[in-house]
């Protein structure tokens, strides 16, 4: 269950956040299971929370920092995550159906499960990302970065991997599942 002091904050504004942040060193915020539903969010400091099981549909996370962020279990349809920061991010069983990922930082990244129906990761950087078993059908990926990801029983059905560097990926299946 979330903080509710640190939900009040978040969902006041992403700079009323930040200060509030700044000012408790808050090293693990806990919004476990929060409605953040629509959240205007761009530029929120969510590195190292714990939003597992959060609703973020519709939210706008652009350029958003959730290095380290725990989302597993998390609904994030539809969402901004433009330019965003998910380094070392936990998104396993998330869904991010139509997610908006352009030019978003996923190395390191647990997406282990997660549904990323047409989403848009354009120039999405998912070096060392660990998608085993990821639901990948439709989406974007043109000029993506996979070094060394691990695509091991992913669905790749119609997914456009033009430009993308696929050095080193494990599994990779284009045959779909």
């Amino acid at each position: 269950m979330a903080n509710s002091e640190q939900l009040e904050y978040l969902q006041d504004s992403a700079d009323d956040w930040k200060v509030y942040r700044r000012e408790h060193a808050i090293t693990r915020p806990d919004l476990r299971g929060a409605d953040l539903s629509a959240a205007e969010l761009p530029g929120a400091d969510l590195s190292g929370a714990d939003l597992a099981g959060a609703d973020l549909t519709n939210a706008n996370l652009a350029n958003a920092d959730l290095s380290g962020a725990n989302l597993s279990g998390a609904y994030l349809l539809n969402v901004v995550l433009s330019g965003s920061n998910l380094a070392v991010a936990d998104l396993t069983g998330a869904n991010l159906t139509e997610v908006n990922a352009a030019n978003a930082n996923l190395t390191d990244a647990t997406l282990t499960g997660a549904i990323l129906g047409g989403a848009n990761l354009t120039n999405a950087d998912l070096t060392n990302a660990i998608l085993h078993q990821a639901d990948l059908g439709g989406a974007n990926l043109t000029s993506a970065t996979l070094l060394q990801a691990d695509l091991t029983e992913a669905n790749l059905a119609d997914v456009n991997l033009s430009r993308a560097d696929l050095t080193g990926v494990i599994g990779l299946n284009l045959s779909g599942r």
